[in-house]
């Protein structure tokens, strides 16, 4: 069916006769030459056509979208392409075969598109075509196998745990689905693997993973989905630390394995206390180098009611220091800050700014 995929072939490759299959990206007729810009999962090929090539009345009413294979031989680009791997190259036709038509599709299949979130998932086969999506879906699979050849390295068992259980008390409400053997009983989806996991240990089977599909019947967010995948882990005869150690590896060998980044262990660890005092948070994005300051005792002899009130009460005053960034903020964009602080029920926004030599604030 084909000789290569449509992201391999390469300067080195000129003169090669190959067979390439994939959907049509782009047409585009210049000065009488055919351009086609030929797509798969593995990137894209460019295509030319010449006027008196015996495929060319074909390749005019190819569409995009037409799945097509053609043969031809690879030639050197006269105009380069330094954003394309093969920008190098191009394939000059020598014979085509439509595979299947399209008819005109309802979102434009390429990494931008200005489709509606309800026709992207309404037509989710063509939404997938974009190879921004191809790559979410990819990287992910590189890091199921990653997180696989780490586990198995470490002697751990996958085993896969039941979908239909019994509810048990989590911290969600469970999916519940009927049985049809068993009128007015129902099955409850896991929320986690956390009984059976539990049992493989008392098993004797001692260390165990699971890459597991959960449920969990809650609104959803960003950060909260009824249906999602964790990596679920389980280890006997341990302690605290051989769990520190063994996840923080697992995270260092996969973003080394997936993305080539190199991570320094031991991961940064924050009591529950100062995670609130810089972050303001239990759960900090520790990439926010904005930390909160205790600045009580620089302010505590101010004679600004909302300060002094608050001290009084046993409260403390904190601020953000932006610094070298004086002259960023103009009245505008303090004004903006203040009305996304009411968003959360402040009632304004006191501020500071040293700006050559002097003071001015709220």
């Amino acid at each position: 069916m084909r000789t290569h995929n449509n992201g391999e072939l390469r300067i080195s490759d000129v003169n090669k006769d190959v067979t390439l299959v994939g959907w049509v990206a782009k047409k585009r007729n210049l000065g009488g030459l055919i351009f086609i810009d030929l797509r798969d999962r593995y990137g894209i090929t460019q295509i030319v056509c010449r006027p008196e090539n015996p495929n060319y009345e074909t390749l005019e009413n190819v569409r995009n979208e037409y799945v097509i294979q053609i043969t031809g031989t690879v030639i050197e680009r006269e105009s380069k392409n330094k954003n394309l791997p093969t920008g190098e190259i191009e394939v000059d036709v020598k014979s085509i075969k439509i595979l299947s038509e399209a008819e005109q599709t309802p979102l434009i299949i390429a990494d931008e598109t200005d489709a509606l979130e309800d026709t992207r998932m309404k037509y989710r086969y063509l939404d997938l075509r974009r190879p921004v999506m191809q790559k979410k879906l990819i990287l992910r699979h590189k890091i199921a196998k990653a997180v696989r050849n780490y586990f198995d390295s470490l002697d751990f068992v996958e085993i896969e745990t039941p979908i239909f259980g019994r509810s048990t008390p989590e911290g969600a409400r469970d999916y519940l689905v009927p049985s049809r053997v068993h009128p007015g009983k129902f099955y409850a989806l896991p929320q986690s693997p956390q009984i059976y996991k539990q049992l493989l240990m008392i098993s004797g089977f001692e260390r165990y993973y699971q890459i597991a599909k959960c449920f969990r019947d809650e609104d959803l967010r960003a950060d909260r989905q009824m249906e999602f995948t964790q990596i679920d882990v389980e280890m006997s005869f341990i302690d605290e630390e051989d769990v520190y150690n063994v996840m923080e590896n697992m995270v260092k060998q996969v973003m080394k394995e997936v993305k080539g980044i190199d991570i320094k262990l031991p991961l940064p660890r924050y009591k529950f206390e100062d995670a609130m005092n810089i972050f303001g948070g239990d759960k900090p994005d520790t990439r926010f180098e904005l930390h909160l300051n205790d600045i009580s005792e620089i302010v505590k002899d101010l004679d600004f009611a909302v300060f002094k009130d608050n001290l009084a009460g046993g409260g403390i005053i904190k601020a953000i220091n932006a610094k070298n960034a004086a002259d960023k903020y103009s009245r505008k964009e303090i004004d903006r800050l203040t009305n996304e602080a009411k968003k959360y029920k402040a009632k304004g926004l006191a501020w500071l700014k040293y700006n050559d030599g002097e003071f001015s604030g709220s």
